[in-house]
Order: structure tokens, then sequence, then C-alpha cells
């Protein structure tokens, strides 16, 4: 599926406006990791995530993802979406993954705090800033992926704009610390939602698709329910499907702690 043919796919689902001043590429950016990661005071969702590889072999995984705002507020003026963020995913299916937790304690000025607690050893294990682009679960998502990555890590550009987007190119400050050249996203002008991410690679060729494929009005937030990680290197995908999405659910701090990876808080899982 092509960007033209997402587009008319979602059209149905995407708020129609008239189009004013384009907005400075910090305001767009700025907007977007907002949309995608703030909508909110907290947020919760179930997940089920397929992994397909090139020889259409299927695996699942299914789990629920709890996430909080450290800011009291989900105002966009008062700059929520810079702020510290806590989240807390619950595995529970296959049998293998079952009670596996991964935690993320979000820091903007900081290197982010990641647990994973692996039942059938008992194990926690913390997860270095330097695994942060590596495989999420053995799917095509990264760890990064789930989290959002930080704003101030690359050079933000906008490159073209058309009736329906922004096309904003991405390059990392620090070439070294990750695999990609640049990425390329491509913002949709009245949700600031990004429906599609390009990936480049250090010669300059594109290996890694993330594309939106069904929006939905949640408590009058536009979310994205459906999502894709295409591996072109690999010939791998990975689908996520988003249910029971809910937003300011008002679960308590103290789910985002050490304590909570061995016990699991079933009543906000549910």
């Amino acid at each position: 599926m092509n960007l033209k043919h997402i587009i008319l796919a979602l059209s149905c689902s995407l708020t129609s406006y008239t189009a004013l001043a384009t907005p400075t590429v910090d305001e767009i950016i700025h907007k977007t990791n907002y949309t995608s990661y703030y909508t909110g005071q907290d947020g919760k969702a179930k997940v089920k995530m397929i992994i397909t590889d090139a020889q259409n072999r299927v695996r699942t995984r299914q789990f629920t993802i709890l996430r909080k705002d450290v800011p009291t507020t989900d105002d966009l003026a008062n700059n929520t979406y810079l702020g510290d963020q806590k989240m807390y995913v619950y595995f529970t299916r296959p049998v293998d993954v079952n009670k596996m937790v991964f935690m993320v304690l979000k820091h903007i000025a900081a290197d982010d705090d990641r647990w994973l607690y692996l039942p059938a050893l008992d194990l926690v294990k913390r997860i270095a800033a330097s695994d942060q682009r590596t495989s999420f679960v053995g799917s095509d998502f990264l760890y990064e992926d789930v989290s959002g990555r930080n704003l101030d890590a690359d050079k933000h550009t906008l490159i073209s704009e058309d009736a329906n987007y922004y096309v904003v190119e991405n390059t990392p400050i620090d070439a070294d610390s990750v695999e990609f050249s640049k990425y390329v996203m491509y913002i949709h002008k009245t949700t600031f939602l990004p429906i599609q991410t390009e990936y480049f690679d250090k010669q300059g060729t594109k290996y890694k698709v993330y594309t939106a494929l069904k929006v939905e009005n949640i408590q009058g937030h536009q979310t994205i329910t459906k999502s894709e990680a295409k591996n072109l290197q690999t010939g791998g995908n990975t689908i996520l499907e988003y249910s029971s999405v809910a937003y300011d659910t008002g679960f308590p701090d103290e789910i985002f702690s050490e304590r909570f990876l061995r016990k699991a808080p079933r009543k906000y899982l549910r």
C-alpha cells in the first residue's frame, strides 16, 4: 500500500480543516510528538502484535500498555510533550512470555530507565541506553519506538508539503549512535499524526517503513489503532492492533515501580 492509498483509506477517519499558514518545523515536530505519545494525562490499550518473517511464518504477542505523564496537565500550550513519562507493558500471550513486563521511566534531560522482567527466570534486567534501538521482543519495532525518540536527538528539516502532509527529514545529531542516516516522516496536516515514516541506512537506501493503517477518534483524540513496521531488507513485517483504548483513566504512580515488575497491577490491566 503506497502513501496515496493510505490517504484515501484514512480520509474518513481524519477531520477536515482549513489550512492556515505553514507552522515552523519545530512546531510540527512538537505537535507530532504530543499527539503520538502525550495525548491525555494517561493512556491504556490492549495490543495484539503479529510478527511475520520472510518465510511467512507467523508469531503473535498480546500485551496491555499503560502510560502516565509526569505533568499534571495534557495542555499542548504548556509543553507537556517535553515532560517525563512512565510506561508499563504487561504481556499475556503466548505462554512463553506470559507475565513478562517491560517498564520505562522516560526522562527528557537524561537517558531513560528501562527494565525487562523475565518471569521464567524471575529476573529483572536493566536495558542499557545503548540497547534502545534493538528489536522489541523479536518484532520489527524497536524499544525506542515504544517510548518515543528524544526530539533533541535529531535535526529536523521540512523538505516539502502537499494538501495532506508535511514531509519532515530527520538526521541524527550523533550519527555513530544509530544505525540509520536519516528518517523521513509524512505528518498529516490535520491530526499531526505520523502516517508514514521511512528509515534510510548509511548508504542512503530505504530499509524500514512504519505505516499507520487505521486511525480512530477516541474520547475526542485522533488515535492510531493499527500500524505496521516493514523491514525491506529481511522481508519481515510486524502489525500492531490496538483495542480497548482509553485516556485519563487515573491509575496511580505506584504502578511504575520495580515492585510491580513481579507483582502485576491486575486491577488496571483488565
